[in-house]
């Protein structure tokens, strides 16, 4: 394999080429093939954001279509028909059967980093508390803000400033005789543990680089029932957990909580394209028109994707029902 132009060329910030050293040209479904002609199952999957496989045929079908009657690509925030569907088929086959048509959506900048410093800020500006507790193990992006809130300790160092206000509390299962909802309820309760109610809890509800580990339902029913008690807002980050990955389309379905806000990024895509959500309770939208904005916020051959998908696997159970088992 002929690797002179990557050596030359691109960063040596990539990573997986160092346990993949091939050049690969096509895909299909589970399946991606090395120049070579050899084929291989991709179990890495764009790192959760192909979940409907590669070049999905029904998806491929849609935006064959739409670039060809000369459909916008590109549109900021303007009103386009092609968002117009996703919202529609959004609310109407995602949120409405899960009770959630009072969460409005924000349409950020095309990665789940981006969504997450959204969600922190909009903590912030709507409690007016600066500190955001995060949890041992946790990860949710490598953007200054998002990295604050990230465990791993060399994905921190990379930052080379402080990352502040955020505090580490222990994720469920921490310790296998500690209660830690108990123990950070304590905390606060002591005006002199030095710790103050946060503008808002961030929690994934199965923690990915953090290791695998999974938040139980009571353990966020709990988690949720303290941010109620302190006033905080209860972050989910379904970054690498949602769009039916877990069993449901949201990994928090299963608890029964109603976080404040959700970020959602990956296979919402539908197709690998780059698209990013914010889900937020309508009485928390207080933004100021630009307070968070983003260049490609307005990816229309993401809408497109995406609404096939939902059309396609999310109409009815038999997706979700071969999922599960």
């Amino acid at each position: 394999m002929e690797t002179k132009v990557f050596e030359e060329c691109e960063s040596q910030v990539r990573t997986y080429f160092r346990q993949f050293p091939m050049e690969f040209n096509k895909a299909e479904g589970s399946y991606i093939f090395g120049a070579d002609g050899r084929c291989y199952i991709d179990f890495l999957s764009g790192a959760g954001s192909l979940n409907y496989g590669h070049n999905n045929p029904a998806i491929r079908k849609a935006l064959i279509a739409y670039l060809n009657e000369g459909g916008i690509v590109h549109s900021l925030d303007l009103h386009t028909t092609a968002k117009k569907t996703f919202m529609r088929t959004f609310v109407d086959k995602i949120l409405a059967p899960r009770g959630m048509e009072d969460y409005k959506l924000q349409f950020v900048g095309p990665t789940g980093t981006n969504a997450v410093e959204a969600a922190l800020k909009l903590a912030r500006k709507v409690t007016g508390a600066h500190d955001i507790f995060a949890f041992t193990h946790g990860f949710h992006g490598v953007t200054l803000g998002a990295l604050a809130t990230c465990g791993e300790q060399s994905k921190r160092a990379v930052g080379g400033v402080p990352l502040s206000n955020v505090t580490r509390v222990p994720f469920d299962g921490f310790h296998s005789n500690l209660d830690t909802i108990a123990l950070i309820e304590q905390m606060l309760a002591d005006p002199n543990s030095g710790w103050v109610a946060p503008a808002a809890f961030i929690v994934e509800v199965v923690q990915g680089e953090g290791g695998l580990n999974v938040a139980s339902p009571s353990w966020l029913k709990a988690l949720e029932q303290l941010c109620r008690k302190l006033g905080s807002l209860l972050i989910v980050d379904e970054v690498q957990t949602g769009c039916g990955r877990t069993g449901d389309f949201f990994a928090f379905e299963a608890s029964g909580i109603c976080p404040d806000i959700v970020c959602v990024s990956k296979s919402i895509g539908g197709y690998g394209l780059p698209m990013a959500l914010v889900l937020l309770r309508r009485e928390l939208d207080c933004w100021r028109p630009g307070e968070h904005n983003g260049t490609f916020r307005g990816s229309c051959l993401s809408f497109i994707a995406a609404t096939s998908a939902i059309e396609t696997y999310w109409s009815d159970t038999t997706f979700i029902e071969d999922v599960r088992k």
